[in-house]
């Protein structure tokens, strides 16, 4: 089964290097936090563990710990109960001394305990900013294929999250909408500019050539459609007043003859009977002298209005 879109630009973007300020790295690493991290007890001992479906994010996450504290957290998956041959890959930070030191260093614990709000601290700079949308992406962004759709969403578990992805957003003038899903809140972009202007804000270079791409081709075959579409309904109507015309010229033929048209009438039904499928230009050139489209398209017009007598 070939990976999906958000596959193909989330590997890209998880294989990219890591952040050179270790501010940014911070803000990364608290998005996955912010979205997918949880604390619980593990062979006796607390453990911090962030879950994800894409090895390739998991070995990000990995290199974040080590990057920011020197850590070599573990990394196993578990098999999901309704998708066997899906994975579910957990990053485990154990010990309590460890995990206190990594959720205050990342603004989720002071002396009263865990906190669930974000630290805003961590997001003074525009640069982590940028690492926090890219760590929220990474943990639970949705692309659609831009073959079918342009959209991009953010999925989180609680609403403060959503308005603090919403706020971030806007920050980069990135119009984005929330929406309550089940038991998820979901922000979400449309728009293909919009979203060209994300991937290219949180630096997934191979995402966006990607989409870019796609959307350039989808585009030219949009345009090449509507082309072909504009030229089919012309055809259609030039064939269609082809018949109109002769079916006039044939009656008048039946009923008072061609011989009784006027002399500027006469050779023009001639020439369509002759040349049904002749086009209004090319019927004007054949006329000596020869006429224009709209003086071909005229007499045709008078023609009409004989036959209008003529049917009672």
């Amino acid at each position: 089964m070939l990976p999906t879109f958000t596959t193909r630009t989330k590997n890209g973007l998880s294989r990219s290097s890591l952040p050179g300020k270790e501010c940014c790295l911070r803000a990364e690493l608290a998005a996955f936090l912010h979205m997918k991290g949880s604390i619980q007890m593990a062979s006796g001992r607390i453990a911090l563990t962030v879950t994800t479906e894409n090895p390739a994010v998991a070995r990000r996450i990995f290199s974040l710990f080590k990057s920011l504290y020197g850590l070599n957290p573990e990394i196993f998956f578990r098999q999901k109960t309704r998708l066997k041959k899906n994975h579910i890959y957990l990053v485990q930070a154990r010990g309590e001394e460890e995990v206190r030191h990594i959720l205050r260093t990342l603004g989720r614990l002071d002396p009263q305990g865990l906190l669930m709000v974000l630290d805003r601290k961590l997001l003074r700079r525009r640069c982590c900013k940028k690492a926090f949308l890219r760590g929220a992406f990474l943990a639970g962004g949705y692309l659609a294929d831009p073959n079918s759709n342009y959209h991009l969403e953010l999925v989180v578990d609680y609403e403060e999250h959503a308005r603090t992805l919403a706020r971030l957003l806007k920050d980069f003038e990135l119009k984005a909408k929330t929406r309550r899903r089940k038991q998820s809140h979901v922000v979400y972009v449309k728009g293909s500019d919009a979203i060209a202007s994300f991937l290219q804000l949180i630096g997934a270079h191979d995402g966006l050539l990607g989409f870019e791409n796609t959307r350039v081709v989808k585009d030219m075959r949009n345009r090449i459609n509507r082309l072909v579409n504009f030229e089919t309904a012309n055809l259609n109507k030039t064939v269609e007043a082809a018949l109109q015309q002769l079916e006039d010229i044939k009656l008048i033929e039946a009923t008072i003859g061609l011989k009784r048209l006027p002399a500027s009438l006469r050779p023009l039904a001639e020439l369509r009977l002759a040349h049904p499928e002749a086009s209004l230009k090319e019927l004007g050139a054949m006329l000596n002298p020869p006429l224009t489209k709209s003086g071909v398209n005229h007499r045709f017009r008078k023609l009409r209005q004989i036959v209008a007598k003529l049917v009672p």
